[in-house]
């Protein structure tokens, strides 16, 4: 029998790797996974320090202690990537990879020389150090750029190159573009998703000329192409070492948020997915994209669609606070979810909110607290779900559609009673997504479903005379 063919999401988030094949119907074939080391703010400074080849003493590194660092070394990406996908391919039996997609930590950023070798650490997603750098790129771009935060790309670049010699040819690569350039043996290429915090335009499809205007050298920007486009073979090394296909080919990768958006079935605008993890993020497909910097609302490009997002800082961190995993499932079965509790809160885990509200100093509104622990459940999961409805009104206020539908990842979108009194408080059918696994949505992409392939025009072109 010939080879059936397949196709492999890459997914690299704050913990672990994990690899996933689906075949041609869509359906999970193989999933393989491993650990990542664990991330502690401030732990990588004493090890970047003698992981730097040339000695810079008078640079950030070897100033101590860095406030809010948080660093990963990069090989540790690449030793999961090659034990996940050795994994993967004995697994696959009878099928054929096709071709493979990454997604990676938004703004996770690393400077190395042209032919991929790490010249510092990987700043991770929120390492938040480059205040003054900030600053420097504040005077320069639009105010609702995603690139204006000291947690953006665009700021650690400015950090890093701080370690660089003056001569030091560079590139600036996220997570996702270096893994992707290690497994085709060539660097220097991004995707619309990971390069918006870096100042790409997803309008115009390319840097702005604030951004140009912006002295980067001796850095390197990198060619950015639509999530899914395909970018080439892997190199002939990393078949050999994982067993993989020789004729496997790499597709240009997105985020983990949005790979994860992808995965859980938002496919037309309308589509909401709601992430219910410590936080709560939104994420709403839309014809057309919205931005409110003071709120961290942003969006991300997929074809001639729109992913667009905003996340709170209530979410299951709250209700950690007060109850464990038995006293949630409990409580939660003896809530009525037809039935207002008739407390008003705020659930907060701390003073200050980001979205739907952006207030630093906004406090947790959780009192008056009730005797019976059931009613105080049904008061937080009530809350949440006032801020979850107020954040997708906020979202069509500044021009994204309301929702049609609502699906739900992330762990408390396993509790059915909750689920019930968000679609009570939504007014809309509250749906749990059958995949939550962020690989699945890069594996759609390397398939082609979404990125390069959904959200073509009427002649089945990309905007800009982009291919797919």
């Amino acid at each position: 029998m010939a080879d059936s063919p397949c196709w492999i999401g890459l997914d690299l988030g704050t913990s672990g790797c994990r690899a996933m094949a689906i075949d041609r119907a869509g359906e999970p074939i193989a999933l393989a996974k491993a650990e990542l080391p664990a991330i502690h703010a401030n732990q990588a400074n004493q090890a970047s320090q003698a992981n730097q080849a040339n000695s810079r003493a008078n640079q950030t590194n070897s100033r101590g202690p860095v406030s809010g660092a948080i660093e990963q070394d990069p090989e540790h990406w690449w030793r999961a990537v090659i034990e996940v996908l050795s994994q993967l391919s004995c697994d696959l039996g009878r099928y054929r990879p096709q071709r493979l997609c990454v997604d990676g930590t938004s703004a996770t950023l690393l400077l190395c020389t042209p032919q991929g070798e790490p010249l510092t650490r990987a700043l991770m997603y929120n390492d938040a150090r480059a205040v003054d750098e900030a600053q420097i790129i504040a005077e320069y771009a639009p105010e609702d750029s995603p690139a204006r935060a000291p947690s953006a790309s665009l700021a650690k670049l400015l950090s890093l190159r701080r370690q660089l010699d003056p001569d030091q040819p560079a590139l600036a690569l996220h997570q996702a573009d270096w893994i992707s350039g290690r497994l085709r043996g060539r660097f220097g290429d991004s995707d619309w998703n990971n390069a918006l915090k870096l100042g790409f335009d997803p309008h115009r499809l390319a840097y702005p000329p604030w951004l140009l205007a912006l002295d980067l050298a001796p850095v390197e920007l990198p060619r950015c192409h639509p999530p899914g486009a395909d970018l080439g073979p892997a190199s002939a090394e990393v078949a050999a070492a994982t067993g993989l296909a020789p004729t496997l080919r790499i597709a240009a990768g997105t985020t983990d948020s949005t790979a994860a958006t992808l995965a859980a079935g938002a496919r037309a605008p309308g589509d909401a997915v709601t992430s219910l993890g410590s936080t709560l993020v939104l994420k709403l497909v839309s014809k057309r994209a919205v931005a409110d910097a003071a709120c961290g609302v942003y969006s991300h490009r997929i074809g001639h669609l729109w992913l667009v997002g905003g996340a709170s800082n209530s979410g299951g961190a709250v209700l950690r606070q007060s109850f464990d995993d038995a006293q949630l499932r409990r409580l939660s079965e003896r809530i009525d979810p037809t039935r207002a509790s008739g407390l008003d809160y705020y659930p907060l885990p701390h003073r200050g909110e980001r979205f739907p509200i952006a207030d630093p100093s906004l406090a947790p509104r959780i009192t008056p607290r009730p005797a019976d622990d059931s009613l105080f459940l049904a008061g937080l999961f009530e809350g949440i779900a006032q801020i979850e409805r107020a954040g997708y009104q906020r979202l069509r206020e500044l021009g994204a559609p309301a929702p049609t539908r609502i699906l739900s990842c992330g762990g408390g979108a396993q509790n059915r009673v909750w689920s019930a009194i968000r679609s009570r408080v939504l007014g809309l059918p509250v749906e749990c997504a059958r995949q939550q696994e962020a690989a699945y949505g890069a594996a759609l992409l390397a398939r082609g479903d979404w990125g390069a392939a959904v959200g073509q025009d009427e002649n089945g072109q990309l905007p800009g005379g982009l291919t797919g």
